[in-house]
C-alpha cells in the first residue's frame, strides 16, 4: 500500500515538474551543456517565449 502511494506521489511530482517547465529547463541545460544560473534561466525563458509565439494558433 505504501509503495502504491509513493508511486502516485512520484507520478504527481513528475506531472507538476512538466507543467512548471522544470523538465524543459533541465533538458535545455543538458542540450547546451550549461549549469543553472539566473542568466541561463533568462535565456531559457526567452527561447521558450519565442518558440511559443512562433507556433500557429488555431481558432
Amino acid at each position: 500500500m505504501i509503495a502504491f502511494f509513493r508511486g502516485v506521489l512520484n507520478a504527481l511530482s513528475g506531472i507538476i515538474a512538466e507543467i512548471s517547465d522544470q523538465n524543459a529547463y533541465r533538458r535545455h541545460l543538458a542540450a547546451h551543456g550549461t549549469v543553472h544560473s539566473p542568466d541561463e534561466w533568462r535565456r531559457f525563458q526567452d527561447e521558450h517565449a519565442a518558440a511559443n509565439s512562433r507556433r500557429a494558433r488555431c481558432c
